[in-house]
């Protein structure tokens, strides 16, 4: 215990505050997290977890996990400071997650989707091979069931590690997202703080509405990079949400806490493809 001029000084634990990453006010942790990690003072939007934006999202009791068992494989046996397949299984003892993404089935206001959500917690919600894979299981459960497809992203961009595996994920994904509109699906992309590099690049662009929350970095470079190759100054909000609709880039903004109002006013919209009977 430390000692200050007046008598004791009383412990503080650690972490009870943190700093808004845009307004620089400091916010009292448990408020946050009460407002789902939206800042009360300037309406910023932190990064959200996986496994918290399906409990903020699907109707209570609906959440049943698919393919929780896919690990990538550490084909190019990369190395930089530590194994890539090291670096993975420190990385899941960390976030306690198995990977960047997480899908499921559920329901929202008593509507039946497919849902896969990208956490950045996880090497910053980089896209492999297994995350390629779970969004192309995502759109091939979203034909065989008729439910609609619903993507949450945060990413870095594609998994260097990963290599020429990582980018064809790309590819992949849009081409299942394409054969889950030929089928007469529906798919919703909503992407969040920041959704970067091949992500943006490929399904978080290509659903059939596209929606952002309020502040998301959205973009395939980062604006220090295009800035330093272009030598200009870009124009202020660059690459965020509110520059990207007025561009026409993106459908709508939808702030957190009406996101599930959002999405339900949506998929009421939406009616499944009827097969005919021969």
């Amino acid at each position: 215990m430390e000692w200050s001029r007046l008598g004791k000084k009383r412990d503080m634990p650690g972490g009870l505050w943190l700093k808004c990453e845009s307004c620089a006010q400091m916010i009292f942790r448990k408020e946050l997290e009460s407002r789902h990690r939206v800042c009360p003072t300037c309406n910023f939007h932190f990064t959200l977890g996986a496994r918290e934006r399906f409990e903020i999202t699907l109707d209570p009791g609906t959440f049943e996990e698919k393919w929780p068992d896919l690990t990538p494989q550490d084909r190019l046996k990369f190395t930089d400071t530590i194994k890539y397949s090291d670096k993975v299984i420190k990385t899941r003892e960390k976030s306690k997650l198995q990977e960047a993404i997480i899908a499921a089935t559920g329901e929202i206001k008593n509507r039946p989707v497919v849902m896969a959500v990208l956490d950045f917690g996880f090497m910053g919600g980089s896209m492999g091979e297994v995350v390629g894979e779970k969004v192309a299981r995502s759109c091939e459960l979203g034909i065989e069931t008729g439910r609609p497809v619903i993507l949450f992203t945060s990413s870095g961009g594609a998994r260097m590690h990963e290599g020429a595996v990582s980018l064809m994920q790309m590819a992949k994904t849009c081409g299942a997202l394409s054969r889950l509109r030929k089928a007469g699906g529906f798919s919703i992309s909503c992407m969040t703080n920041p959704t970067t590099g091949g992500v943006t690049a490929s399904f978080a662009s290509v659903c059939d509405i596209l929606l952002a929350e309020p502040g998301a970095l959205i973009g395939f470079a980062g604006p220090r990079v295009i800035s330093t190759t272009l030598k200009q100054e870009l124009p202020k909000g660059f690459q965020r949400a509110e520059f990207l609709i007025e561009k026409g880039q993106i459908d709508a903004i939808v702030s957190r806490d009406k996101m599930r109002d959002d999405l339900a006013r949506l998929l009421s919209y939406y009616q499944p493809a009827v097969k005919a009977v021969l």
